[in-house]
């Protein structure tokens, strides 16, 4: 079973937006709201982003780093955020955290995701 969820994590970590278009298919067919299906499918997207460019940059950059990295930004990230509520609103709504970090990690990992590609690319040509 472990075996098989890990076949399953590789194949959508290798094409991340493959996992969008399925999800958002997915729930646009049980709840017919394509605002909700967009927002859950970038939520899950991210998860498979996150180890698709940790392991681009390590094939790219011979570097492990970045998945530590990355980890690092969001930790950050959710103190600076925690911070922010707690000082405009007085307390910390987590579930928001999750969703802020997770939306604009989707949209920094889909840049870092396609310019590894490119970098990938570029160099297997070339050698």
């Amino acid at each position: 079973m472990i075996n098989w969820l890990q076949h399953v994590y590789s194949f959508f970590a290798l094409v991340p937006f493959v996992a969008f278009l399925i999800t958002w298919f997915i729930v646009y067919s049980i709840t017919r709201n394509k605002r909700r299906s967009t927002h859950l499918s970038m939520d899950i997207t991210t998860l498979f982003l996150i180890g698709s460019v940790a392991m681009m940059s390590s094939s790219v950059f011979g570097s492990r780093m970045l998945f530590w990295t990355i980890l690092l930004l969001f930790l950050v990230a959710a103190g600076l955020l925690g911070n922010m509520q707690n000082r405009v609103k007085g307390r910390i709504d987590l579930v928001k955290i999750a969703r802020t970090l997770s939306r604009l990690a989707f949209l920094v990992l889909s840049v870092c995701y396609a310019v590894l590609l490119v970098i990938g690319v570029g160099t297997y040509l070339l050698s």
